[in-house]
């Protein structure tokens, strides 16, 4: 197999050249894509428009990183309309395929350009609006926060990875009610900018779907101040759990991990959590669009999972959350009736959080029988919040956010144990 090349730089030299060109900048706005023809000109546009409603004495420019499209995404993205002299540079990134190599560019940048604030956002999202720009980068530019994450109203069947792990884990690992720690659209200072070029993790999943996470973690292990936006309704090109979230999972769970046994001394002494300040109204909040779920292939897939792994999930997850899943999928097969309640999931997370920083073999491959086991919560989930409004799907993803906290002493106590 050929090894990668690793590249010093995700950006190439004609855009260091162009950064020695526009010199010091207070804002920068990067926007990550690939194969976006359909929606990149709207938040191009948007993005511009925001900076120069509600920032016009600052110095601001934009960076489109792509990732190669094969279709007409660059094209669109310099096709935008933006305000006249507005500084944009559309560039192929260098390096790893994956979000988070667009990223590594955007804070190569942002630290070339010794900017004040840097934003992120998605370039698939049919919602953003100018306010977005003014709600991510107001609270850094004042020094109310060194981070700004986003805070959503999201169709209760979008955002499974984060409704179902990612916000419960982070939330009791690391304290801090962050809702959308993967929420993709991010606002924050110039200085973890030039932190996180600094790190060498380019050639991991970091430089996939693992940044958003690892963004997030980083930033609240390093001490900033975080803060969320309320942006409204989040509406992009979401995808049904049982078609396309498996290599997203994998990324993103692996990268979890990973940063558990990076700052293990620091959440193991973190008790309960304590809110975040929520900043911002927006004026005009979109339509949510329903997320359909296949049911029947979210049960098959757990099911086969489960039938093809189950010498290793006995070996793993503990003897009594096993039997448990053991007679819930007997009673699946009987009933059709999925059983796989909050409690049960967060113990065999944690069951699996703790084997991966002690696995010896393939790590990934230990992510990838976990994929199953998500498929068997997110479609418990998906039923359990069928016929319940958006409220009260929230009030359920609270409950077992609770219910990872309330649990969070069996995981300390797995690690006491092997000490």
């Amino acid at each position: 197999m050929e090894m990668m090349k690793k590249y010093p730089s995700a950006i190439r030299e004609n855009v260091h050249e162009w950064a020695k060109e526009i010199k010091d900048v207070d804002i920068l706005v990067g926007i990550p894509c690939y194969n976006n023809e359909e929606t990149i000109a709207h938040v191009v546009s948007t993005a511009a428009e925001g900076l120069r409603r509600y920032f016009p004495d600052k110095k601001s420019a934009l960076l489109i990183s792509d990732g190669g499209s094969t279709d007409n995404t660059r094209e669109q993205a310099y096709a935008a309309p933006v305000p006249d002299g507005f500084k944009r540079r559309v560039t192929i990134y260098r390096g790893m395929p994956g979000k988070g190599t667009s990223f590594r560019a955007v804070f190569e940048l942002a630290m070339l350009l010794k900017v004040d604030c840097c934003i992120v956002v998605d370039s698939d999202l049919r919602s953003i609006t100018p306010e977005w720009i003014k709600l991510l980068a107001e609270p850094v530019l004042n020094k109310h926060a060194g981070f700004v994450a986003p805070y959503y109203i999201r169709h209760k069947n979008d955002g499974t990875i984060t409704n179902n792990i990612i916000y419960p884990m982070t939330r009791a690992l690391y304290g801090l009610r962050i809702r959308q720690p993967i929420g993709g659209d991010f606002g924050f200072s110039g200085e973890i900018a030039v932190l996180y070029t600094k790190e060498d993790v380019w050639d991991t999943d970091v430089a996939r779907f693992g940044i958003d996470i690892w963004m997030s973690t980083t930033a609240i292990n390093t001490g900033l101040t975080i803060a969320q936006a309320r942006l409204g309704t989040k509406v992009h090109d979401a995808k049904d759990p049982a078609e396309h979230l498996g290599p997203m999972f994998r990324q993103v769970v692996s990268t979890l991990m990973f940063l558990m046994g990076k700052y293990e001394t620091k959440w193991r002494n973190v008790k309960g959590s304590k809110p975040l300040e929520i900043i911002g109204q927006p004026e005009k909040i979109a339509k949510i669009e329903p997320v359909s779920v296949n049911f029947n292939k979210l049960e098959m897939e757990f099911l086969e999972g489960f039938s093809h792994f189950d010498p290793l999930y006995k070996q793993i997850i503990e003897p009594e959350s096993y039997e448990q899943l053991v007679k819930n999928v007997r009673k699946l097969k009987k009933t059709g009736k999925v059983i796989f309640p909050a409690d049960l999931w967060a113990k065999i997370l944690y069951d699996f959080t703790f084997t991966y920083q002690s696995w010896s073999r393939n790590r990934k491959r230990l992510v990838d029988i976990m994929v199953p086991l998500y498929f068997g919560r997110t479609v418990a989930y998906c039923h359990e919040v069928a016929e319940l409004d958006a409220e009260q799907a929230e009030e359920v993803v609270e409950k077992q956010a609770k219910v990872f906290e309330d649990n969070k002493s069996y995981l300390i106590n797995k690690y006491k144990a092997w000490e």
